[in-house]
């Protein structure tokens, strides 16, 4: 088989008919750009979404949940441990929510080589007074400096700096708390705690996350001033946070972590459970059109070849009378549809690129979203491949049914038929 022959008689074939290889080609591109474009967008929007709910979770937190007794006197009972017990009005272990001898657990932790950083915390809720007003709300207690490297709070602080959190009774309150109370950075708020001790905090700062509900009630603070304000010693913790170099072993070491501290974990995947299903949705749905629409180009080339063969049925039979073979006939057209495959798919990378760069600096500025300034696209390699590969396959496909139907016709029909 001589495949420089087959590539010249294809070629001619295809600038014989140039409007119509224009046409199928313009499908491919328009598939493949629209294809690539989709999919950046969308991943674009799920790694968005990712910076606002999944890179501000530790992979692994360690607290401890206010729970009944897994193990009852009833059931520790030689006489009734065998039975089926019924056991009404159990009431939660009396240990609080403190991590006991958490500094050694800290310190442990951080000596752990699969462990980036750790970041002690306290959860409390309050009461945000105004005048006769409370409003209820939650203080998270930090480790400034800790907090900053594992989940860059910085990013969403609009007014003041993370770092004057170290200033004593400094504390930086949610936007949406900010609105409600008329409060701005260098006022003092007033706070009374879940066990009535009163404080009086200078506001440093301003935070937005985007979240209405959370930035309504949440605010941060030093870890010594939480403890201060709960009136208790420096070693008091409610949550451990931890963020692993490598998420994967998340589920692994949160299991280890619980028997080893005796203490309730739970990961990231467990506590964003509804939210991974969203992105994997919006993924599938982006990968879905972009499949469609090459699977519509597949049939544009499908009918363009068809017609082709029925208007070259003479040269066909010349090329077969000739001494060309029908395998080579149908090589013909499947380079037909190759051709078309890989100069549409090419432009289309092109076009894809292109539309996607300019989505990139279309202003997208929101309230609710402080930290974005333009649509959120992301630039992978993978989707060029895929798309490059797709429109191959689609177009080789696409051009072999009517390659076989070429390569089947019998010369002498139709040249007695002429």
């Amino acid at each position: 088989m001589n495949y420089k022959l087959i590539v010249n008689i294809a070629t001619h074939l295809l600038l014989a008919r140039l409007k119509q290889t224009i046409v199928a080609a313009v499908g491919v591109t328009f598939s493949i750009a629209m294809f690539i474009t989709l999919v950046s967008f969308m991943n674009g929007l799920n790694d968005l979404l990712d910076g606002l709910m999944l890179n501000r979770t530790p992979h692994v937190r360690l607290y401890n949940e206010i729970k009944p007794s897994e193990n009852q006197p009833v059931l520790l009972s030689e006489k009734y441990k065998n039975n089926i017990n019924f056991i009404n009005s159990i009431k939660p272990k009396d240990r609080g929510k403190s991590i006991y001898n958490s500094k050694a657990i800290v310190s442990f932790l951080k000596k752990d080589p699969r462990i980036i950083d750790v970041a002690p915390k306290i959860t409390t809720p309050v009461f945000f007074n105004s005048g006769t007003i409370e409003i209820s709300g939650i203080i998270n207690g930090i480790e400034v400096l800790s907090e900053e490297k594992l989940f860059k709070i910085s990013d969403y602080i609009i007014e003041g700096n993370v770092d004057d959190l170290l200033q004593n009774n400094s504390i930086i309150i949610g936007k949406g708390l900010a609105d409600k109370m008329m409060l701005t950075k260098g006022d003092v708020i007033k706070i009374t705690s879940s066990r009535g001790n009163l404080a009086s905090l200078k506001i440093v700062g301003i935070s937005q996350i985007g979240i209405a509900d959370i930035d309504d009630s949440m605010s941060y603070t030093s870890l010594a001033t939480a403890q201060k304000i709960l009136g208790e010693p420096t070693n008091y913790i409610t949550d451990i946070q931890i963020k692993l170099y490598d998420m994967s072993l998340a589920t692994a070491l949160a299991k280890e972590f619980k028997q080893k501290f005796n203490l309730d974990t739970i990961d990231f995947n467990t506590a964003n459970s509804q939210f991974e299903t969203g992105s994997k949705v919006r993924t599938i749905i982006s990968y879905a059109v972009g499949i469609v629409l090459l699977i519509v180009a597949g049939f544009g080339i499908y009918n363009i070849l068809n017609m082709m063969i029925y208007e070259k049925m003479d040269s066909i039979a010349i090329l077969k009378a000739t001494g060309f073979s029908g395998n080579d006939v149908k090589w013909i057209f499947v380079t037909l549809s190759l051709i078309i495959g890989i100069v549409g798919g090419l432009f289309g990378l092109i076009f894809g690129y292109i539309f996607s760069s300019i989505i990139s600096i279309i202003p997208f500025e929101t309230a609710s979203l402080p930290t974005v300034k333009t649509y959120p696209i992301h630039y992978s390699g993978i989707f060029y491949i895929i798309g490059i590969l797709f429109a191959l396959f689609t177009t080789t496909i696409a051009g072999l049914f009517p390659a076989l139907k070429a390569s089947k016709i019998d010369p002498v029909e139709i040249i007695r038929g002429k």
